[in-house]
């Protein structure tokens, strides 16, 4: 027996143990989650709500995983840019994404959509906020009753995130109400808060919490809140239900990844995104932004609260004539 031939069972047997040993040291190292930065792609501008909740998780995840996670914006098409771009990448973990109301409810609008619910995984609701229509606080209309007034004498530009969105369902709803409102889209949030102070809109669509600082500045104010009852910290505002229209969808934001996406690799992110949901500062956060308390929900419960949520927008929109 030749040299080769003695060598050549010893290296078959080494392989068998490595291959039960759990392979090799690159196979082992490809086993951990994250090794690498985690990109997060917001498909709205900077400075929105989108941008703040995905600015104050990765903070808060980049100390719990210990990878960096980098925020990119993506703005445009209602938030339907920057989810391609998540969907386009592979399902690897390593590029996940904020999903807002105004993007998910664009299933439910009737819109030809080229991306279905089955393309991507939710991870977890991050944060969950009544909206409200907004005016300039030096403006003609200052209550319900001036925006009933105004709209009789005109079409009333409210400022959406885009065509399709819960603002726009909204507007096609009081509309199909009698009260005379058409849609003007703005992709970034910035152009889309200045458009009521500069005049270029009568109303905008937000939630309390995004524009407290205009709030809180006397710049806007808040005409009416979409909830059932009245909001705390506004109670001299009316809601929606009190004024006999029960349109209610609350805003909400998410962390996404793509359909395929390892199940270990998304408890490892849902098991972070809780970390993150009961840190202090988060909690704060969502005080601050007027948010519910509790936001937050984990992986296995959000699928069943998006489908009910995209019931309740189908149901609104077919009110509104929405097709």
């Amino acid at each position: 027996m030749t040299r080769m031939q003695l060598i050549r069972p010893f290296v078959a047997a080494v392989l068998v143990v490595a291959a039960g040993a759990g392979g090799w040291p690159a196979a082992q190292a490809e086993e951990k989650y994250p090794s690498r930065p985690v990109e997060i792609v917001v498909p709205w501008g900077p400075g929105g709500g989108a941008d703040q909740v995905a600015r104050h998780a990765a903070k808060i995840l980049e100390e719990v995983l210990k990878v960096s996670f980098p925020v990119v914006n993506v703005p445009g098409a209602t938030g339907q840019t920057g989810l391609t771009k998540m969907l386009t990448a592979p399902a690897d973990g390593y590029t996940i994404s904020i999903m807002t109301g105004d993007t998910f409810s664009l299933l439910g609008s009737g819109a030809k959509l080229n991306w279905s619910l089955k393309d991507f995984v939710p991870v977890a609701i991050m944060i969950r906020q009544p909206s409200a229509f907004f005016a300039a606080e030096n403006g003609p209309i200052k209550n319900w009753n001036d925006l009933v007034n105004e709209a009789k004498k005109r079409p009333l530009k409210v400022a959406v995130t885009g065509f399709g969105s819960p603002d726009d369902i909204h507007v096609n709803y009081f509309k199909s109400k009698g009260i005379n409102m058409v849609s003007v889209p703005f992709a970034k949030p910035g152009e889309r808060y200045s458009s009521i102070l500069g005049g270029h809109a009568d109303l905008l669509y937000e939630q309390l919490g995004d524009v407290k600082s205009f709030l809180d500045g006397k710049q806007m104010r808040p005409i009416v809140v979409f909830d059932s009852k009245r909001f705390p910290a506004f109670a001299d505002v009316p809601s929606s239900a009190e004024l006999g229209y029960p349109i209610s969808i609350y805003q909400f934001r998410m962390v996404i990844v793509k359909a395929g996406t390892d199940p270990q690799k998304i408890k490892v992110l849902s098991d972070a995104l809780a970390k993150v949901a009961a840190d202090p500062s988060y909690k704060a956060y969502l005080k601050d932004q007027y948010a519910l308390e509790d936001s937050y929900i984990a992986s296995d419960g959000a699928q069943k609260f998006l489908e009910n949520e995209l019931n309740n927008m189908k149901k609104f929109a077919a009110e509104a004539g929405m097709k």
